[in-house]
């Protein structure tokens, strides 16, 4: 028996597809690529952005067309948010919500003897503080594992469906957490990404008092482990002291994704963010100063309800100022069931269009700018895959190198030079 996977979204997503993925091999199945031939097909669908629904719909299309006669099973976000939706789709014989997946080989089992629809998803998941323990014992052909440590947020964006999508927070057990990262150690990873749905709230929902900060210091004891990256963050997190403890760890990644979605403090209070562009500005200074060779990228939301031009071009200059290494931008996406839905003053598609180039043609300029600034430097890489004599890999501060090898160098840091540049990465030279 043979099963595909097509994942869409977050590397939550990504985790959780890891786990189903053991979980299928574990039952006798073959894994086998999306568009091969196969018995069972799964889709790990995404919901924030209606593109995101439009992509899931057109994968579960293209699954009965490679075999009509397999079991297509539809996981995850969309299917938690538009289940009436998903079961009306043809050919969808599983349909599980977003905590609803560590019984997934059992449901497909059962719909291919039973030749009917399961559908099984969690009611009222905001509710739901639940974290669901997949577990991953490893990540084939890959030198970085992905750790989901977390589930679900209760900030309530005005824009955003997550909450709905992904239910209450929800923390895995820190010594759970260790232990699979000890494991991880053993199997030869040396790097570790630990990723959530709202990374900073890890640990406010367990009895005990734990937080991200109290388990990246547990993790500086684990042998092995050489590096720890941490997925998308609030900039607020690094305020209230936190910062001296965070430039203490040695085996932080310099660089974060600092969650921004708008320069304009009037855009953020519609969108009920909880910090003002100073507070953003304030944390991006003080990471730089403690932090020389850091990396600090973004989220940018375009045309918000709302936004005016001047409000744009408060974004646009603010991002200007700022000289982040990447932005990357997304043009609203109206999503039925948020406050944002309702509100008036939606902004035209064509505005969208024009602002989203503007602020992608300024990222493309400061990116090349940070990639410029290390011409001449040697980082230290982790170099993660080769094919024909040309690797690449990756520095702590997330730089992308390219450089070309006889040997196999997969999994080793290497202290490389940077001789010259791509739109995006960087070409290397082995010290």
């Amino acid at each position: 028996m043979k099963v595909a996977f097509q994942t869409l979204g977050c590397r939550v997503n990504v985790y959780d597809s890891e786990a189903m993925i053991e979980m299928f091999k574990k039952d006798g199945y073959e894994l086998v690529d999306f568009n091969e031939s196969a018995d069972v097909y799964v889709i790990n669908t995404c919901t924030v952005t209606n593109m995101g629904d439009k992509k899931s719909r057109q994968y579960i299309s293209r699954a009965k067309r490679k075999n009509p006669q397999a079991t297509v099973a539809v996981v995850g976000c969309y299917s938690q948010v538009s289940k009436d939706d998903v079961m009306v789709i043809p050919g969808v014989d599983v349909i599980l919500g977003s905590r609803n997946k560590s019984d997934i080989v059992y449901h497909v089992n059962q719909a291919r003897a039973e030749k009917r629809q399961i559908v099984e998803v969690t009611d009222k998941l905001i509710l739901n503080s639940k974290f669901e323990d997949l577990g991953v014992t490893g990540y084939e052909g890959k030198t970085r594992a992905f750790l989901k440590i977390q589930d679900g947020c209760n900030r309530f964006c005005t824009y955003c469906i997550i909450p709905y999508a992904r239910g209450g927070l929800s923390s895995k057990n820190p010594e759970k957490v260790l232990d699979e990262i000890r494991k991880l150690s053993e199997e030869g990873y040396t790097e570790v990404i630990l990723s959530g749905i709202h990374i900073a709230s890890y640990g406010h929902d367990l009895q005990e008092k734990w937080d991200l900060l109290d388990l990246l210091d547990k993790i500086e004891e684990i042998d092995g482990i050489r590096r720890v990256r941490i997925g998308s963050i609030e900039p607020m997190f690094f305020k209230e002291g936190r910062m001296d403890r965070i430039v203490k760890l040695t085996k932080l990644c310099p660089h974060f994704h600092l969650s921004l979605q708008s320069g304009s403090d009037s855009t953020l209070r519609r969108m009920n963010r909880r910090y003002t562009a100073r507070d953003f500005e304030e944390v991006v200074s003080e990471l730089r100063q403690k932090m020389p060779d850091v990396s600090i990228t973004t989220d940018v939301i375009v045309g918000f309800p709302g936004e005016s031009e001047e409000e744009f071009q408060e974004t646009f200059d603010f991002l200007d100022r700022l000289n982040l290494t990447k932005v990357h931008t997304f043009k609203y996406s109206q999503r039925k069931g948020t406050p944002a839905y309702q509100m008036k003053e939606q902004v035209s598609g064509e505005l969208k269009d024009i602002r989203s180039k503007h602020i992608m043609n300024q990222s493309n300029e400061k990116e090349a700018l940070f990639h410029e600034s290390y011409l001449g430097k040697s980082l230290a890489v982790l170099y993660e895959e080769g094919k024909d004599g040309v690797h690449f890999g990756y520095s702590a501060n997330y730089l992308k190198v390219k450089v070309e090898s006889i040997l196999d160098i997969q999994g080793e840091y290497l202290e490389t030079k940077i001789i010259g540049l791509k739109e995006d990465y960087l070409i290397g030279e082995i010290i």
